[in-house]
């Protein structure tokens, strides 16, 4: 694979003391989709925008496509498209007069028919003479993609690009996308959600507190995250896990009245079904059950304590 993008060590300190990000390295491939995982304040916003010349880095390199960020801005800035997570429209342009403008300011010529493609693929050919202060929230969204593609970039940052949108109009992002990406363009995208990063992402990082604690392959990072916990409400209370029931991580629990399997996605499959039928194969019967996924911040709460621990541990053998 051929690396669209390169960070080193990027840092950024405000004016105020806050020190946003820390030590930042990340290689992103050409054509890759990317997730970017992490809490409200962990450093995603300001770290897009130090990639697309919004916001100035204290410290560190940006290489995009072999353009360093900083000498040769106009050329990196030209390979990327930036969809941001607060809908800011010209509201009383025509959708197609925005869109055409948009390409203009990156000095690309006219072709109004690639804006009349780009258009139909978004689902707006049909409303582009609309002021966009007549679409819907779903529609402006797709105006700021349209926007974000209009210059024809290589890289394309999309900032919680399902925030607030209905699950319809999630799935249709998610089908542009692969779209996008089967046409060669790279997906960087931040998101709250692990089943948007599950749907889509080839790879996925996550950060907390201004540094990347994990980068991994989607479907090591899921199974590792995507920690599920059945419990079974017994009928009758049990003094001790039978015999038969040693193909299961299983505890008791609740004085013996409640049963408990903790599983991972990989495992939901046939690890619960079968587990039911032992169950009834042993005669243990069951009043109630009920599953339960671990939230994006009980993980973010183990990574981070994990990255601490190893930091002191770190510290301390070099003490």
């Amino acid at each position: 694979m051929t690396a669209v993008l390169q960070i080193s060590n990027l840092g950024k300190t405000y004016k105020s003391g806050h020190r946003a990000l820390s030590g930042i390295d990340l290689t992103i491939d050409k054509g890759e989709i990317f997730a970017l995982l992490g809490p409200n304040g962990a450093g995603k916003t300001t770290l897009i925008g130090i990639v697309c010349g919004i916001v100035t880095p204290s410290e560190g390199a940006v290489i995009v496509g072999g353009h360093d960020h900083q000498r040769d801005y106009r050329a990196a800035r030209s390979m990327i498209g930036l969809v941001p997570q607060e809908l800011h429209t010209d509201a009383f342009e025509k959708v197609i007069t925005t869109v055409s403008f948009s390409r203009g300011l990156f000095g690309k010529p006219r072709d109004p028919a690639f804006i009349e493609q780009l258009l139909r693929d978004l689902s707006l050919w049909d409303k582009r003479n609309a002021k966009i202060l007549e679409l819907s929230g779903g529609m402006k969204r797709r105006v700021m993609i349209a926007k974000a593609l209009s210059h024809e970039p290589e890289i394309l940052f999309l900032d919680e690009p399902t925030a607030g949108v209905d699950v319809e109009l999630r799935r249709d992002m998610w089908n542009m996308v692969r779209g996008l990406r089967d046409r060669g363009v790279t997906i960087i995208l931040t998101t709250h959600y692990i089943e948007e990063a599950e749907e889509m992402a080839d790879r996925v990082g996550v950060i907390s507190k201004g540094k990347l604690i994990l980068v991994e392959d989607k479907d090591a990072l899921i199974k590792k995250l995507g920690r599920k916990t059945l419990t079974l409400n017994l009928s009758e209370p049990l003094a001790a896990l039978p015999a038969g029931l040693d193909d299961w991580s299983l505890e008791l629990a609740g004085e013996g009245h409640e049963l408990v399997y903790e599983f991972d996605s990989q495992a939901e499959a046939t690890g619960v079904p079968s587990l039911l039928r032992r169950l009834s194969d042993l005669g243990i019967p069951f009043r109630d059950l009920h599953t339960r996924q671990s939230s994006l911040e009980e993980i973010f709460v183990g990574l981070v304590h994990e990255s601490k621990s190893d930091d002191a541990g770190a510290q301390g053998a070099t003490a």
